[in-house]
Formats: structure tokens, sequence, C-alpha cells
């Protein structure tokens, strides 16, 4: 029987993840919030982790799972995420390492400070390093799992309108998945990086409300000629999640618009 996959704009109807727990990091907005009601629609059992509470409570109660306050930076916090999700229910089958920052102190290499860039690899890498740490030993226990990690477009590409720390953060994520894939497969383990294009979510829409130019200057180089929907985003991430991609582990799953492939976009 061939599954139905739900497309932008469309409700899940094939259930992929019926008792399996997916722990999302970022919860609470923009690719996390999208991916707790794709995750949670399949059949998952949803811990929404974020610092944000009002936020990440809003999710958990939307899809009908639990909030964990976290700071992602924090091994003791990340540690006790992944603990309550097996202790709440039985198992850590999912791990959507997602929290991540993009702020505009964080610029050309000439004028990023060592704070902003040590605040955005904490964040965006070492949050990754530590959620991936947490995780592992469940997964291993069981003889399964699924980790997709964050990264970025910007991790195999490079930009003249540069966010250094940002973008050595997300390569780092992409290096890190690759390894781990290779490390834990023979366990039943599969680790991608998820590579999302530009996502018209609130942070970017934040940063180009500021800079129409710059947003412009983005846009023109996206072949499909529009950036991507935080629900397009979610239904890789569900795919990567579920069995319909067992034999993917190790990859730069690219969902940037053909961003990647593109050398003189279609006018």
């Amino acid at each position: 029987m061939t599954a139905h996959i739900a497309g932008q704009g469309e409700e899940a109807v094939c259930r992929r993840l019926p008792g399996r727990t997916a722990v999302i990091t970022g919860a609470g907005s923009g690719i996390g919030l999208a991916t707790a009601r794709r995750l949670a629609s399949e059949g998952a059992n949803v811990v929404c982790a974020d610092i944000d509470e009002t936020a990440g409570k809003a999710a958990a109660d939307e899809v009908g799972g639990s909030y964990v306050r976290v700071d992602v930076t924090d091994a003791e916090q990340v540690e006790a995420l992944f603990k309550t999700a097996y202790d709440t229910y039985g198992s850590v089958d999912v791990a959507f390492n997602n929290a991540g920052i993009s702020p505009p102190d964080d610029d050309s290499i000439l004028t990023t400070g060592i704070d902003a860039w040590r605040r955005v690899q904490e964040v965006n890498l070492t949050s990754v390093y530590l959620c991936c740490k947490a995780a592992l030993p469940y997964m291993q226990r069981q003889g399964k799992g699924s980790i997709i990690n964050t990264a970025s477009f910007v991790a195999v590409m490079g930009a003249a309108t540069s966010q250094i720390s940002y973008t050595a953060s997300k390569g780092g994520v992409l290096a890190m998945s690759r390894e781990l894939g290779v490390q834990f497969a023979r366990e039943g383990i599969r680790v991608n990086a998820l590579c999302p294009g530009p996502v018209n979510t609130p942070l970017l829409q934040e940063l180009f409300a500021k800079d129409p130019e710059r947003a412009a200057r983005r846009l023109v180089h996206i072949p499909l000629g529009r950036f991507a929907e935080a629900t397009e985003i979610a239904a890789a991430v569900a795919f990567l999640a579920s069995d319909d991609s067992s034999f993917i582990t190790g990859a730069e799953f690219l969902v940037d618009g053909g961003i990647a492939g593109a050398y003189v976009t279609p006018v």
C-alpha cells in the first residue's frame, strides 16, 4: 500500500509514527512548531522543548504533547529533557535538534565580535552536540532511532552577505551529523542533517523586514522563486523521522528550492 503524504497546506492523513516519541527543540515557533504539528498528526507523542514557556506550552497543548522548558546550551537541562521524554512515554525514537538563533550582530567577520560569535556557536552547534549526546544512549538501548539536526543550505554554499558564525555553526552541524550517521549506523540509529533554504518564519521575517534589499538579494537566487513554508520543512522532517527513510543516514538533506543546484535561475 502506498502511503499518502500530505503536501503544503494539506492535513497529513498518513500515520507513520504511531506511538513513537519525538523530542523537538525550538518547538514554540517556526519550523519547530510546524514539525510538532506534523509529527503529532502522524501519531507521535511529541515533547515540545523551548526556552519560551508561553510558546512552548501553547505548542504542547495544541498537539496534545508535553512541554519541557530547556536552555539547549545547558548540558544538565538537555539531559533532563530526554529523561523526561523517556520517563513520560517510554522511549526516545526521534530527536529533532532544531533550536537556533541568527542575531543581527552576527554579520561579516570584519564586524562580528567574539561574544556574538560564541553565542551563536553555543546555541546552534553546541546545543546539537548536547542533544545528540543525550539522545543516543536511549536509542542504543532500543536498537533504533532517528536524529535530525537542523543545519542549513549555507553549510554547503558561500554567501557574500555573510552571517559568519551562523554559517560556521551550520557547517559544524552538517559535519557532526555525517560523522554520527556513520558511527552509529550499525546500531540501528540514523543521523541526518536537514539543510533548509530560506524559510518564511518569524526569524526570517524580522531579519528581512529590517532590510528589504537583503531579502531581494536572496530571493533572486531561488529557482522556485519563493521562500519555503515551515510546513514544507516539517514534511521533510517527518520523512526523515519515519521508516520511509530507513536507508538514509549521514546525509545532507537539502530542502532549498533548488538553490544549491542553481547557476543561473529562471526568469
